[in-house]
C-alpha cells in the first residue's frame, strides 16, 4: 500500500555543493549537483523523511582489520595513510560485514554538511550523522548486482574506488584526480592490478556524471550505472 511506504532522502555534500537522491513510493529521482546557494530555497529539504543518509567527500579515510583497531591508536593509524591537521578530530565506525572498522575525519574546512544535518530531519526529529562518502561506498557495494563489483564516485579533485568479487573485497582507496581523465586512469589502472576485465565489467556511480563522461565510461565497460 502506497501509505506504508519508507520515505528516503541519501545526501552528497562536497566542497562546493550537493546532490541529493529521493526515494518516496513511486516518485524516486535525483537532482544532480547544486550550488551551496541553492541549500534554503531546496524543497526537499523542507520536510522529513523516514530514513536521512548523509555522505560527506572527505579524502582523509582509511580501512583497517577489525583486529588491528584501537580507539587509541586511531588518529596514528589514519595519519599513516593521510595529511591531517592537529586540530583535526579522527573519527570510526564499523563495518561488521566487512569485519573492519572505517576511520575518517570530516575536517575539510566546510560548513555545507553540518547546515543539512541541521536542516534535514527524520520524522521523528532526529539529526542523521555525517558519515564518510567511503563508508556508502563501501555498504553499498552488495548493491552492484554483478560478480565483479565496481563502485566509484568523484568530486573535488578524488576518485572514491571501491572494487570487490562476489562476497569479497578487493580494493578500498581515495585516489587524487583533477579531472574526470585522471580519475579513468585511476580506475583502469586499479583494474588492471586486480586483473579485472572492464570490458565484461559494469561500473557504478553514487557521485551524479554527465552524459559526457558517461560516454567515455561506455568505450571500455560493458555498462555504466548510477547507484
Amino acid at each position: 500500500m502506497a501509505g506504508s511506504e519508507k520515505s528516503r532522502i541519501s545526501i552528497q555534500v562536497s566542497l562546493g555543493g550537493y546532490s541529493f537522491t529521493v526515494e518516496d513510493g513511486s516518485r524516486n529521482y535525483s537532482s544532480g549537483w547544486l550550488g551551496a546557494e541553492r541549500i534554503f530555497t531546496t524543497p526537499e529539504f523542507q520536510r522529513r523523511y523516514d530514513s536521512v543518509e548523509i555522505a560527506l567527500l572527505t579524502p582523509k579515510c582509511a580501512l583497517v582489520p577489525e583486529g588491528f583497531y584501537s580507539e587509541e591508536g586511531a588518529r596514528g593509524a589514519l595519519s599513516d595513510v593521510v595529511r591531517l591537521r592537529e586540530s583535526d578530530p579522527v573519527h570510526s565506525i564499523r563495518i561488521p560485514s566487512l569485519a573492519a572498522v572505517l576511520l575518517y575525519s570530516n575536517a575539510i574546512d566546510e560548513s555545507l554538511s553540518r547546515v543539512i544535518a541541521q536542516s534535514v530531519l527524520t520524522t521523528g526529529g532526529e539529526q542523521a550523522p555525517v558519515l564518510p562518502e567511503m563508508y556508502y561506498l563501501l555498504t553499498d557495494l552488495p548493491k552492484c548486482r554483478e560478480y565483479n563489483k565496481i563502485l566509484a564516485s568523484w568530486r573535488d579533485g578524488y576518485l572514491y574506488l571501491v572494487v570487490g568479487q562476489g562476497k569479497s573485497l578487493l580494493l578500498s582507496n581515495v585516489f587524487p584526480a583533477v579531472d574526470f581523465t585522471t580519475a579513468e586512469y585511476f580506475i583502469f589502472l586499479s583494474l588492471k592490478r586486480l586483473q579485472l576485465n572492464p570490458e565484461v565489467s559494469v561500473i557504478s556511480w553514487r557521485t551524479p556524471i554527465t552524459a559526457e563522461e558517461e560516454m567515455s565510461l561506455y568505450r571500455y565497460f560493458k555498462a555504466v550505472e548510477q547507484l
